[in-house]
């Protein structure tokens, strides 16, 4: 039976959404690695997970080799040198950037509360678009590492438990080991017949 096409959208539940990654990781790290054998390519991949986490997979040689080579070949030295003059602005353009910045966030807040609808144009629309999917992936991060932290509270309290209930149930068998020996001495002590007289011990 054939798959359904799968639907290209964030996966909602954290469980499923972390075994596709799992999943589809290795697969791409495996394509990789036949794509390089096959074609005799040099491959470097790098995957960060949404915890942060970096898998990389450098096929031939190292990854620091094959990114010397990346910017060798991108003439890497001037696309740093062009960051670093778009980085350099002027005092005033900056001022006057952040004041954009900031007046599109407030147009932004008051047309979500449901005020200055209309007031915004298509590009401001974008911006504030850009911001909320920001601000969603900050949420959604922050969201998951608390999920992570309590499950890993839970898991503590569940080792601290388990701990507490096998020295109950070591305590429970010692005291039960105690009373059948206590038991069994009681038992011992039964009447002896001989030669039709009964004697006690």
């Amino acid at each position: 039976m054939a798959r359904g096409k799968v639907q290209m959208k964030r996966i909602e539940n954290p469980v499923h959404r972390q075994v596709t990654f799992c999943k589809r990781r290795a697969g791409l790290l495996k394509k990789a690695k036949e794509l390089s054998v096959l074609c005799d390519a040099e491959i470097g991949l790098f995957i960060f997970s949404a915890h942060g986490k970096l898998y990389e997979l450098a096929t031939k040689g190292s990854m620091q080799g094959l990114i010397e080579r990346y910017l060798k070949s991108t003439k890497g030295v001037e696309v740093a040198e062009e960051a670093k003059d778009t980085q350099a602005l002027d005092p005033k353009e900056e001022i006057n950037m952040l004041k954009n910045e900031i007046d599109v966030l407030q147009k932004g807040l008051s047309y979500m509360y449901g005020g200055g609808a209309g007031t915004m144009t298509l590009d401001e629309l974008h911006s504030l678009e850009k911001y909320l999917e920001i601000w969603m992936y900050h949420i959604r991060s922050a969201k998951m590492d608390i999920m992570f932290q309590e499950i890993q509270l839970l898991k503590n309290k569940e080792g601290i438990l388990e701990a507490a209930n096998k020295y109950l149930q070591d305590k429970i068998d010692e005291q039960y080991t105690v009373t059948n020996m206590t038991q069994n001495l009681t038992d011992f002590q039964c009447p002896l017949t001989v030669q039709n007289e009964i004697f006690q011990f």
